[in-house]
């Protein structure tokens, strides 16, 4: 860690320390004060140690009420002037007029101000008039205030500025949750509107050929007719509860698709396209690629869409890709890896929508850094 990496880090802890045990500070101020009023406390009993006994409680309420502290310690400092008695009030004012600073209105802030050139001015002037080079001492005083002033306006202005920071962080991070939640809803969405194309198109298949069946068969006077009627129907109800349950998420196109779902087949239409857009892309697969549903083959097809336009918007100049297409024991793994620059800094709407194919189908998707470039490793299962 760095010198200023370290500093900022102590100070964050002694930050976050001083608000869990206020006190600790406080007394860390009043202790000097005690020890530097005790030669006065010794030549004045009673009246050194009433000051000093006055001071102590405004040390305490500074962080609640820095305008009330400000006023009952500039009362003692002018008490203190009058009687003689010098028992450190004026420090205390300075820590006083910094917290005014620093936590006070802006309004409490002028006032303590003028009171405080006004008490000084009447110290120098009149309670003290031996003092020499009156002006001088006069510019001094005034200085040390106008520096624990700007102080605490620094201090203000950096909480100010720290509090928004945080605020703004907090803004985005839940915009961040929101769009992440509304990117799993769209894509469940879309997803949902797959399966009841698929589905539905299957169930209207073994519907429709049970109908003819159960047709054929009470032509000729089969006892098959019945167990083929009843297929019939409970795949009419399978289709009305689909249709029931996914329908609502379809959205009505003005202009619908009329083309079939894409498959693994699709691939050497998508890959030429993308190189086209100037990523080279090496292709390869094992296993029988062919004997997959429709569903994961849409599910592949999608992935590997995805992971290629993230690595066309992300990769950079000059990066290459290669996709790798695996079939073994009903298990299907989909790598697409490229040399570039890397990913997405955030999950992206793709990302989410490959977990969802995968884990809709059983299976992990894991996207991130490799050794170089960018990895995109997904495994589904195909439905037994």
């Amino acid at each position: 860690m760095s010198t200023q990496g370290w500093l900022v880090d102590r100070q964050a802890r002694l930050r976050a320390f001083d608000r869990r045990h206020p006190w600790v500070m406080d007394t860390l101020v009043a202790v000097p004060i005690v020890l530097f009023s005790i030669p006065n406390i010794i030549e004045k009993p009673l009246s050194a140690t009433i000051a000093t006994l006055a001071l102590l409680p405004p040390l305490y309420w500074r962080r609640r009420y820095p305008f009330l502290a400000f006023l009952v310690t500039a009362t003692i400092e002018l008490i203190e002037g009058l009687l003689d008695v010098g028992v450190g009030a004026g420090v205390i004012l300075l820590v006083m007029l910094f917290g005014v600073a620093s936590r006070g209105s802006w309004r409490a802030l002028a006032w303590s101000a003028g009171i405080t050139i006004a008490l000084l001015v009447a110290e120098i002037y009149v309670l003290n008039p031996v003092i020499e080079n009156r002006i001088i001492t006069l510019f001094l005083v005034i200085g040390t205030s106008g520096a624990a002033v700007a102080s605490g306006v620094a201090v203000r202005t950096r909480r100010a500025y720290l509090i928004a920071l945080e605020d703004r962080a907090a803004r985005l991070e839940v915009e961040r949750d929101q769009r992440a939640r509304l990117a799993v809803a769209e894509e469940r969405a879309r997803v949902a509107r797959e399966m009841h194309d698929i589905v539905g198109h299957h169930v209207s298949v073994i519907v429709g050929l049970a109908d003819g069946g159960a047709a054929l068969a009470t032509s000729r006077a089969e006892q098959t007719a019945e167990p083929l009627r009843l297929i019939g129907d409970t795949g009419r109800q399978a289709l009305s509860e689909l249709r029931r349950v996914l329908g609502v998420l379809r959205e009505e196109a003005t202009d619908p698709q009329l083309s079939p779902q894409p498959g693994i087949d699709d691939l050497d239409r998508l890959l030429p396209s993308v190189r086209a857009a100037g990523l080279p892309v090496t292709y390869s697969t094992s296993g029988e690629l062919h004997t997959l549903g429709k569903g994961v083959q849409l599910a592949v097809y999608r992935i590997v869409q995805e992971a290629l336009t993230n690595t066309l918007k992300h990769a950079g100049g000059g990066a290459a890709a290669d996709v790798t297409l695996a079939v073994a024991e009903g298990v299907v793994r989909v790598q697409v890896r490229d040399n570039g620059l890397g990913g997405p800094a955030a999950p992206s709407h793709g990302l989410l929508g490959m977990q969802e194919r995968a884990s809709m189908y059983g299976g992990v998707a894991t996207a991130g850094p490799a050794e170089r470039g960018w990895l995109v490793d997904v495994i589904l299962k195909e439905p037994s």
